[in-house]
C-alpha cells in the first residue's frame, strides 16, 4: 500500500528491500485523495527497529496512510540515535491539535514497575484522554494495553513469575467481528510480557468484549463496544529474529530466561526461528485500518468530535 513516510527514514529502505510499497511525500502529493492520519507513539527503546515492523503492517491495504511518529518527552534514548528523534519524532504538543483516524501506541520497557512511579505516567494519561477525542481508533500494544485498561476502568494487572515468551496458539471467539474477518479459527502469535490480566476482569467491564483468547497467554484481543480503543496482548508485529534477540540478550545479561516455547525448530536455538504468524499479523493490522478506522472515520476530519 501507499504508506507515506519520510525519504530518508531508515525503514524505507528495509521495506523497498522486502518489496513493499511505500512512497515518500512527492509523489503522495500527486495523488488526489484524502490519506488516512495514523500516530504511533512509539515507547519502544529500539525505535527504528519498531518503526519498520509497523511500517510493514501498515502496508497491506490500497488506502494511503501519513505517519507521524510521536515522543512525549526529550529523555536521550540509549539505543536510537538523537539525530533520528530530532529529524522523525514530533513532540506531543507539536500534534495535540491534529485529529487522528488512526493511533498506534506501543509497549515500553517498563513492565515490573507500578505504573504511577513511571516518569511519563501522566504524559501517557494525558494522551490517553486526548486520544478519546480527537482518534477514530487507538490501538494500544502490550504494556499499553494493559496500561489502557488501568488507566480506563482501574483495571490493575498481576504479574507473572516467570515472563510469558515463545509463540502461543490464539482462538477465535468472535468469528464475525469485522477485525477477524478472514482470520482462521485457531492462529499463532508471539508474546513477552510479564503482565496479564484474568479474562474475568475483561469481562466485568460491560464495554469490552474478548475477540480472542489463548489457553496460555489469556486475552489476546479485546476491544471496547464502539471500537475505537483496542487492546493487543501479543506482538504479531515482530520479526523472525526478535523473540530470539530477546532471548540472546537476556542471556547475555546472566539473566534466568527459558527458551521461548514453540519458538526454534525442535527447540534447538542452534536453527532457525520458525516465523508462524506473519500472515495473522498482516491481516489484523489491515482489518482495523479498513474496518475500525477507515470505514467509521469522516471524510473531514475535523468533524471527528468525541467526548470522555
Amino acid at each position: 500500500m501507499p504508506i507515506k513516510i519520510p525519504s530518508d527514514l531508515p525503514a524505507l529502505s528495509v521495506l523497498n528491500e522486502e518489496n513493499i510499497f511505500v512512497m515518500d511525500s512527492a509523489r503522495a502529493t500527486s495523488q488526489d485523495i484524502r490519506p488516512l492520519e495514523v500516530g504511533i507513539l512509539n515507547l519502544m527503546p529500539n525505535k527504528i527497529q519498531t518503526e519498520i515492523q509497523l511500517c510493514r503492517l501498515l502496508s497491506n491495504t490500497p488506502l494511503q496512510i501519513n505517519l507521524d511518529f510521536i515522543r512525549i518527552d526529550k529523555h536521550v534514548s540509549k539505543h536510537t540515535p538523537q539525530e533520528h528523534m530530532e529529524l522523525f519524532y514530533l513532540d506531543f504538543e507539536d500534534i495535540a491539535h491534529k485529529k487522528y483516524d488512526g493511533l498506534i501506541i506501543t509497549g515500553a520497557p517498563v513492565a515490573l514497575m507500578p505504573y504511577e512511579e513511571i516518569s511519563y505516567w501522566s504524559e501517557i494519561t494525558a494522551i490517553m484522554d486526548w486520544a478519546k477525542r480527537h482518534v477514530q481508533s487507538t490501538l494500544y500494544l502490550c504494556w499499553a494495553a494493559h496500561a489502557a485498561m488501568y488507566h480506563y476502568y482501574g483495571i490493575t494487572r498481576s504479574i507473572r513469575e516467570k515472563k510469558l515468551f515463545g509463540v502461543y496458539d490464539h482462538k477465535v471467539l468472535q468469528p464475525k467481528d469485522e477485525l477477524l474477518r478472514g482470520f482462521d479459527g485457531v492462529f499463532k502469535s508471539p508474546h513477552s510480557r510479564y503482565g496479564f490480566i484474568p479474562e474475568a476482569k475483561y469481562q466485568s467491564v460491560d464495554e469490552l468484549q474478548i475477540l480472542v483468547n489463548s489457553t496460555e497467554a489469556g486475552a489476546y484481543l479485546v476491544a471496547s463496544e464502539d471500537r475505537r480503543s483496542v487492546f493487543l496482548t501479543g506482538h504479531p508485529e515482530y520479526d523472525a529474529n526478535t523473540l530470539n534477540d530477546e532471548y540472546q540478550r537476556d542471556l547475555k545479561a546472566g539473566l534466568e530466561t527459558e527458551l521461548p516455547v514453540n519458538y526454534f525448530e525442535n527447540d534447538d536455538p542452534q536453527l532457525a526461528p520458525r516465523m508462524t504468524w506473519a500472515a495473522h499479523g498482516n491481516l489484523l493490522y489491515t482489518n482495523w485500518l479498513n474496518y475500525y478506522v477507515y470505514q467509521q472515520t469522516p471524510y473531514d476530519l475535523q468533524q471527528l468530535s468525541y467526548s470522555i
